[in-house]
């Protein structure tokens, strides 16, 4: 297996602690730039989620568009101890809208956030130099290319060496292109932790490895979560950024949570915070939301006290662990 492999890292644990977030949120309620990013990201990001939702199927919708597995539904209405085909028909409708958000979310999360730090969304066509690609940025002396998934775990074997492939097949013409000498090429992922990865991450590095020269390689793959190689005279820098690393990457330390206050802006509105809490049904999940840690007197304008425990509900998706 995967997990036993000669130089395979072993993460650490993330993470997130609440009184941090505050602070951080704080900081960036009296940075104007700041809140320009979260407002132009709240505004972007409600257009485009107005919009999918619109296309989403809708109750009225024949039972096609729901695509719909005869398998799934009937093992589910023996979890639930259905015996109508009305009490199943409830699920259906957000089921598909679940999995269709799951779909379409890492993609809209990428072009409203992407543009915001200076970055430029790739779109390139299948078996392109640029296919294995979603988001560039030339720096000083380098450029900055990207490959984005939405979550830890979507990669098999095949993917992680293609894009191996496209890193060693490509990064000569990406420097080229862009008149430099220095390509950072960062396998990225919108949320979770390196523990919560499947690995396969780690072996677009082991490949890369694997496909070129040794005398090439600057910096090897053991045990970190980075490689270098030197190739035709540029330099490939590789990295596997997930979750907070990414984000941090990619607009430095209030980047995530300027994320995710404004997508919490765009999709959360704000309640009377004085209201009782609801029971959860997920073992976790009062601890994860609660907002005892929260003093009186905090009071910021990015986010309505009601709003804090949704950003510790989103906080709790790019880490292992959340404290007060």
């Amino acid at each position: 297996m995967a997990r036993g492999h000669q130089g395979l890292p072993r993460p650490s644990t993330t993470v997130i602690s609440k009184r941090e977030l505050l602070e951080v949120l704080m900081c960036i309620d009296s940075d104007g730039e700041a809140t320009r990013r979260i407002l132009e990201m709240e505004t972007a990001s409600r257009r485009r989620i107005t919009s999918h939702v619109r296309s989403l199927p809708a109750e009225d919708s024949d039972l096609q568009a729901f695509c719909t597995n005869p398998f799934v539904l009937l093992i589910h209405a023996l979890q639930h101890g259905y015996s109508r085909i009305q009490e199943i028909e409830r699920d259906i409708l957000p089921g598909k809208q679940f999995s269709s958000m799951e779909t379409s979310a890492g993609k809209m999360v990428e072009a409203v956030a992407l543009p915001v730090y200076g970055w430029e969304i790739v779109e390139s066509g299948m078996h392109t130099p640029n296919s294995a690609l979603d988001g560039k940025h030339v720096a000083a002396d380098a450029i900055q290319v990207a490959t984005l998934k939405s979550g830890p775990r979507c990669l098999n074997d095949e993917m992680s060496e293609n894009f191996a492939d496209a890193v060693v097949n490509h990064s000569t013409e990406w420097a080229s292109d862009a008149g430099v000498r220095k390509v950072d090429f960062s396998y990225g992922v919108l949320y979770g932790t390196k523990k919560q990865s499947n690995k396969k991450d780690w072996h677009i590095l082991r490949n890369i490895r694997e496909k070129v020269p040794a005398g090439s390689m600057l910096i090897q793959p053991d045990n970190r979560w980075d490689c270098a190689f030197r190739q035709n005279g540029v330099q490939v820098n590789v990295a596997v950024r997930i979750g907070l690393d990414w984000w941090n990457f990619l607009g430095g330390a209030t980047c995530f949570v300027e994320l995710s206050a404004a997508l919490i802006r765009a999709c959360i509105r704000p309640t009377d915070s004085g209201a009782a809490q609801g029971r959860y049904v997920i073992a976790d999940l009062s601890d994860i939301v609660s907002v005892r840690c929260v003093p009186e007197n905090f009071n910021v304008s990015i986010l309505q006290r009601s709003q804090l425990e949704w950003l510790f509900f989103v906080a709790r998706h790019f880490c292992d662990e959340i404290t007060d």
